[in-house]
Formats: structure tokens, sequence, C-alpha cells
């Protein structure tokens, strides 16, 4: 159906805060004009003003959960006038040893600009359609929870 490319690039260099090992920064490609600046999170040596890989996941599932909540309030008739989520991954260590990101909690606050406004049961109804349509939730074993404000 469609193809999605990511170059990610990194070069030797020197970790500037601990000597003796490696920057963990690199650069995420998405296209000529589309480049994020990355590292790993910093409570393993990244740079805090950097995105990890770890926040690019939720974030990825965080704006695909969105984008298909906005298809299909369009479709229903309900205007959407804005849409923000502080969502949240939590790495767990996993039973067999090493970590994995076992949970996101997604926390969408909606506000509608139409007259037609759907009520609590048919934002949840909303919602878990949404989760459902997610190409990225339909791609991940993660735990996934949307908790309505």
């Amino acid at each position: 159906m469609s193809e999605h490319f990511a170059k990610v690039v990194w070069v030797a260099t020197d970790h500037k805060e601990k000597p003796g090992t490696y920057s963990r920064d690199l650069e995420v490609f998405y296209s000529d004009k589309v480049k994020v600046d990355a590292s790993a999170a910093s409570d393993y040596l990244g740079t805090a003003e950097r995105a990890d890989p770890e926040q690019l996941l939720v974030s990825a599932l965080a704006s695909c959960h969105m984008l298909y909540f906005l298809a299909i309030c369009e479709g229903q008739g309900y205007v959407v006038a804005s849409y923000s989520d502080n969502a949240k991954g939590i790495v767990s260590k996993r039973e067999e040893g090493g970590f994995w990101v076992s949970e996101i909690i997604l926390s969408p606050k909606v506000e509608f600009s139409s007259e037609k406004r759907p009520d609590r049961n048919a934002l949840e109804r909303l919602h878990h359609r949404a989760h459902k349509g997610c190409f990225i939730a339909n791609s991940i074993k993660t735990a996934v929870k949307v908790e309505i404000a």
C-alpha cells in the first residue's frame, strides 16, 4: 500500500560529558527537508535536548491516533477545533531480560467547534475506533491505554 523511509545517521565522536565513550547523538532524516535531532534517553547517556527513540515511538503512536480520530470526526460531522495529547511511554524490564516500552498512555484533550458535539460515550467510541484503525497501534505489542479527561 505505501512505504515510509527514515535515514538514520550517526558519526563517531566522543561523548561531550563522559570521557572514554561515544556520543549517542544522531540525526534522523525523513526527507531532504525534514530532520530530527535524536539521541539516547538522557538516562542512557543521551542528550536531553534531543528526541530519544522512546519519545519518537510515543509521538508516532499519539500522532497516528490523532490523525485517525480527526478523520473519523470529520466523517461523522464533528468539527475539531483543537487536539492535544500529553502521551507517556513506560519502559519496563522484561522477565526474560532486556527492556521494552511496555505501555503507552494517551491522554487526548479535544475541543469541538461544531454544534454537533459527542457526549462522553460517543467520544469514547471515537477514540476506540481511532485506536483500532491506527497503523502504529496495529504494529506494536505495547499495551495502549486512552485516558480521556
